[in-house]
C-alpha cells in the first residue's frame, strides 16, 4: 500500500524551493535527448496537479524528432510570411485574450524592463527589426530544445480550466527542474493555432492554451544569465487581521 498523502513528509522542504527559484524561461537549449520514460514520469506526477471538482481538463501534445521539425517549419513559414504581409494577421489570432488589449501600468512596465532586458542582452536595438524578428522566431524553433509540448482544454469548459492547466503546466516545469531539465512557457505559439491543431490531431473542440519547449539548457549561451526580476512580498499581499 502507498503512503497516505496526508501523511507523506517532505524530507527537504529546500529542494522544493530549489525547483521552483531555479525555473526560469530558459531559451537557449542542448540537443541532447530526453528519454520517453522520463517525460512520462514528470506527465505523471504533473497529473496531481489540482483541478476544479477533479476535471483534468488538460491534454497535452509531445512533439518530438519529424513532427517537432515539420510543426517548426510551418510556423516559422507561416511567421515570415506575416512579417512579409501584416495584412495576413487576420488569419493568425489568438482564440482568447491571453493579453489584454490596452495595457496599463504596473503591467506594461514589467513587460517593456523583461523585453529590453532581453535584447539588451542580446544586443539588439530598438531599429533591428531583422534581428528582432529572427529572435521572435527562435520560439518558433522551440529555442532547439528536442521536445515540445502543447497543452489545449475543451472550449466548452469555463475559464476556471485555464487556471486548471495553469497549475498543471507549473507542476511540468517543476517536475523538469527536479530532473535537471529546463522549460520554457509559450504564449507565442497561440495566434497560429490554425495551423498547430490540425497538425497535432487536436479535435475542433479544442482550445490551443500555450506551447512548451523542454529540454537541457544550454548553460553556454548568454540568453540563459537573464535573471528576471520579482516584486517584493510587501507589493502583491494584504495582511488581513
Amino acid at each position: 500500500m502507498s503512503t497516505p498523502q496526508v501523511s507523506t513528509r517532505v524530507p527537504d522542504p529546500r529542494s522544493v524551493d530549489a525547483a521552483i527559484e531555479s525555473r526560469f524561461s530558459a531559451r537557449a537549449f542542448l540537443p541532447t535527448p530526453v528519454p520517453r520514460t522520463m517525460l512520462e514520469d514528470i506527465l505523471r506526477v504533473a497529473s496531481r496537479s489540482p483541478s476544479g471538482t477533479n476535471t483534468q481538463p488538460w491534454t497535452v501534445y509531445v512533439l518530438q524528432g519529424a513532427s517537432r521539425d515539420a510543426l517548426v517549419e510551418k510556423v516559422c513559414t507561416a511567421h515570415d510570411a506575416l512579417r512579409a504581409d501584416p495584412s495576413l494577421a487576420e488569419m493568425y489570432r489568438e482564440e482568447y485574450d491571453y493579453y489584454p488589449q490596452a495595457w496599463i501600468s504596473p503591467y506594461i512596465d514589467r513587460r517593456r524592463e523583461n523585453g529590453w532586458s532581453l535584447y539588451g542582452l542580446l544586443g539588439i536595438g530598438k531599429a533591428d527589426k531583422d534581428k528582432m524578428h529572427l529572435q521572435q522566431q527562435r520560439n518558433f524553433r522551440f529555442f532547439d530544445a528536442p521536445v515540445g509540448l502543447m497543452f489545449t482544454i475543451d472550449k466548452r469548459m469555463g475559464r476556471g480550466s485555464l487556471v486548471d492547466v495553469g497549475m498543471f503546466i507549473q507542476s511540468i516545469m517543476l517536475a523538469a527542474r527536479a530532473r535537471g531539465l529546463h522549460t520554457c512557457p509559450q504564449a507565442a505559439w497561440n495566434g497560429f493555432g490554425r495551423i498547430i491543431v490540425p497538425h497535432i490531431g487536436a479535435g475542433e473542440h479544442e482550445l490551443l492554451v500555450c506551447g512548451m519547449s523542454l529540454g537541457y539548457a544550454d548553460e553556454a549561451a548568454v540568453v540563459n544569465t537573464l535573471h528576471t526580476p520579482r516584486e517584493p512580498v510587501s507589493q502583491f499581499t494584504h495582511w488581513l487581521e
